[in-house]
């Protein structure tokens, strides 16, 4: 793992969820709020908890297991479990985990995309059942 690559992911470890949810509700003012983020970089779930303007309950949605990955021609997003506390959201989430959702490439960035890639790389197979 390169030194970028590892300085990126102790700042997004060290990142306070509380400034991410101030940031999001900022940015999301009028659609939604979320009350609740956590990101677990080292085990790749994400949970959020956000209530739609105007509506009195919260959704909660958790992804795990994703990752960014080079599969050698681009590269790629893939989620492989997503599930809410709505029958029609993980009707749509079932829509999108498990497939490989290409990246669009370009050259500008991709010195970038490459970063991305190593910060939230898969962990290999073989060394999960070592440990």
């Amino acid at each position: 793992m390169s030194f970028k690559s590892s300085l990126i992911r102790f700042v997004i470890k060290l990142t306070p969820n509380a400034l991410i949810i101030w940031g999001a509700n900022i940015i999301m003012k009028g659609i939604a709020e979320l009350t609740q983020f956590n990101f677990d970089l080292d085990a790749r779930k994400v949970y959020v908890q956000t209530r739609l303007y105007g509506e009195e309950h919260t959704i909660e949605v958790t992804l795990e297991d994703f990752a960014v990955f080079n599969d050698g021609e681009s590269y790629r997003f893939i989620i492989h479990r997503a599930s809410s506390d709505r029958l029609w959201l993980n009707n749509i989430l079932a829509k999108f985990t498990g497939k490989a959702w290409k990246i669009p490439t370009l050259p500008l960035f991709a010195a970038q995309l490459e970063l991305v890639a190593e910060v939230f790389s898969a962990k290999p197979v073989i060394l999960e059942k070592i440990d």
